[in-house]
């Protein structure tokens, strides 16, 4: 299952909203070093540099397509190919942000403390993860995928686990001195229902289509966006206003 920065970023100002409120709620001001997990494309490091000029800046992703991109944007930063889900630092950092990445990865009550265990004193883990499992857009890709004659092949995929705002506090409250959780739903303005069906290829619908043929894919889509056109509806202009829940966490070493 291969990613895209060039699909990732049709929609890179929507999709950099949410990390500049995450980044911009950073406490620490005396930052030395920062990374990014998950960087993708680097609009996510782009940020975080800007935060903190005077850091070294790290950004890592297990995706070459997106790391191309993230070198192109951002040649005097260093990047690197890593799981993050095995990532284990030489040093620790005073800055670990993982934005919409660690959604992907399992066993969360391990991953969440290993990551502060990562960070410097006073240091801050900065997470953002899409809260959105239970929206139209990800309910009828399971439809679909249910429905069709693929269903043998991907009725049964599901996302990694994900977790409630209180999960991530209990668990974080044991290793941290302060962590500040909150959920926000974002209205992102969409040009049409196509627009949607764009915005979630290059994310939640990546596993339902990896295994399909590209006959197969079109049909997918087809239906989909059938549905989804039902699930929002269009204003008089045509635009469709996109409901995309976030949850942000910010835990302090």
């Amino acid at each position: 299952m291969t990613w895209s920065a060039k699909q990732y970023t049709l929609f890179e100002q929507q999709r950099t909203r949410p990390v500049r409120d995450l980044v911009a709620a950073i406490p620490n001001t005396a930052v030395q070093t920062a990374v990014d997990l998950g960087c993708g494309p680097g609009n996510s490091t782009q940020v975080l540099a800007e935060r903190f000029p005077q850091a070294r800046v790290t950004g890592m992703d297990s995706s070459d397509d997106m790391l191309a991109d993230a070198r192109k944007r951002l040649p005097t930063l260093n990047f690197e190919r890593a799981d993050i889900g095995a990532w284990s630092p030489a040093q620790p950092f005073d800055v670990i942000l993982a934005n919409a990445s660690l959604q992907w990865l399992p066993d969360h009550a391990t991953l969440y403390p290993h990551l502060v265990s990562q960070l410097t004193s006073g240091g801050t883990l900065a997470v953002q993860t899409p809260d959105n499992l239970d929206e139209p857009a990800h309910r009828l890709a399971r439809e679909v995928a249910a429905d069709g004659p693929w269903s043998a092949r991907i009725g049964a995929v599901k996302h990694n686990e994900r977790h409630t705002a209180s999960y991530y506090y209990e668990l974080l409250s044991k290793h941290c001195s302060a962590v500040d959780v909150w959920r926000t739903t974002y209205l992102h303005p969409l040009a049409d229902h196509a627009a949607v069906v764009e915005w979630f290829k290059a994310s939640a619908l990546r596993p339902f289509l990896a295994p399909l043929s590209d006959d197969e894919k079109a049909a997918f889509l087809q239906d989909y966006q059938a549905r989804i056109t039902q699930a929002y509806p269009a204003l008089a202009d045509g635009t469709v206003l996109l409901p995309f829940p976030r949850l942000f966490i910010i835990a302090t070493r």
